[in-house]
């Protein structure tokens, strides 16, 4: 007879994998549908920014990437955000550091926070991780924002191409990085160099947001060209740089879906919401809507089924009143500083001189950067 769950989750990434440890803390039966990738020799590139809410949520289910026994640390936390626009005749730059003892956010290397995550899903006897769908009450779909569950339950997902392609590389530098995250905004591209390795770490993520033309012709380069072209166009910041690995990229959008929810259907994460990375929060926004879809869930009348539609859209307008402030700064911002119109230099550099002589606005947005912590259920 098959085996009939509780929850089944589509999808087995870091929203997945933390949903399904949640409820799985309230004894719910969980079918985590994780398909298998073939094994990939290059070395992964990918880093996340995790915010205070994000290691509050990740530490209540100790699944925060321990140190490891050797090499360099999994985990480095950023205490200093520099942004600069660096025109040659009227350079402009700002800077704000973290409140004392709790850093802006952390940068996490994805594997690690990987491992950590399927070795506590595998030691969790109500979680089965499973190749296929299950017959569940409830079906949560986190596939990412090309989810095909999605699409075939009729879900309505709205997408706004942005001209630019985000190249991703990891760069060893010949100067520490400080725990310094550095942004440049350069004739509307948007250079982001990400510290790795710990606080005094030569190593650092590249998220390079440019024209999809560009964006080719970077992809193209020998590694030691992308490195130097990094290097010049952050004005040798960290001095010389080697890249490592090879460099990836993909196209960028703003992405949501009208409705999030139907009768025993939720999304959650990239199938439900996708925007731009210059404000490093794409993850983060995913893990809240796990956080709150389990506290929904927990808190749910004890007569009231997991599928009940009335009890979803309870998920549903918490977190589209907040995703959708989000998209819309991180559209605005993009709309800022993502063109190379010269009126729009022009006022991204008042406003970072202004931003840069104003304490109260840099602790308050220090704080904002930090996010909100909220108990989980």
């Amino acid at each position: 007879m098959t085996k009939q769950y509780d929850v089944a989750i589509l999808g087995g990434g870091v929203v997945g994998h933390v949903l399904a440890l949640l409820l799985a803390r309230d004894r719910l039966r969980v079918g985590l549908v994780r398909h298998a990738t073939p094994p990939s020799s290059a070395p992964d590139i990918r880093a996340y920014a995790l915010n205070a809410a994000s290691r509050a949520l990740l530490d209540t289910l100790r699944v925060w990437p321990p140190a490891p026994a050797e090499g360099p640390p999994s985990v480095t936390p950023v205490h200093s955000i520099w942004v600069a626009e660096p025109q040659p005749d009227d350079p402009a730059s700002a800077r704000f550091d973290a409140p004392p003892l709790q850093p802006l956010s952390w940068i996490v290397d994805v594997p690690a926070l990987e491992a950590t995550l399927a070795q506590a899903v595998a030691f969790q006897p109500g979680i089965d991780v499973l190749a296929e769908r299950p017959k569940a009450h409830l079906t949560v779909i986190c596939e990412g924002k090309r989810s095909r569950s999605r699409d075939q339950a009729g879900f309505d997902y709205d997408v706004k191409p942005y001209p630019q392609t985000a190249v991703a590389a990891r760069l060893r530098t010949e100067r520490p990085h400080g725990g310094v995250a550095r942004q440049w905004f350069i004739d509307g591209h948007i250079l982001a160099l990400l510290p790795l390795e710990g606080e005094s770490g030569h190593a650092v993520a590249l998220v390079w947001s440019v024209p999809h033309a560009k964006a080719a012709e970077l992809l193209a380069l020998p590694p030691e060209g992308l490195a130097r072209a990094v290097t010049e166009a952050c004005d040798h910041a960290l001095g010389a740089m080697q890249t490592e690995g090879q460099a990836a990229g993909w196209p960028l959008e703003l992405s949501r879906a009208r409705r999030w929810v139907q009768p025993g259907l939720a999304l959650a994460g990239d199938a439900a919401h996708a925007m731009h990375p210059l404000a490093g929060q794409g993850l983060n926004v995913g893990l809240a809507d796990a956080a709150e879809l389990a506290r929904v869930l927990h808190e749910r009348e004890y007569w009231r089924p997991l599928g009940d539609l009335k009890l979803l859209r309870r998920y549903e307008r918490a977190r589209q009143a907040h995703v959708s402030a989000l998209s819309w700064a991180t559209d605005s911002l993009f709309g800022l500083f993502g063109h190379d119109d010269s009126r729009l230099q022009v006022l991204r550099r008042w406003g970072l001189r202004g931003f840069d002589r104003l304490a109260w606005l840099k602790q308050w947005t220090a704080q904002q950067a930090a996010g909100n912590t909220r108990p989980v259920a």
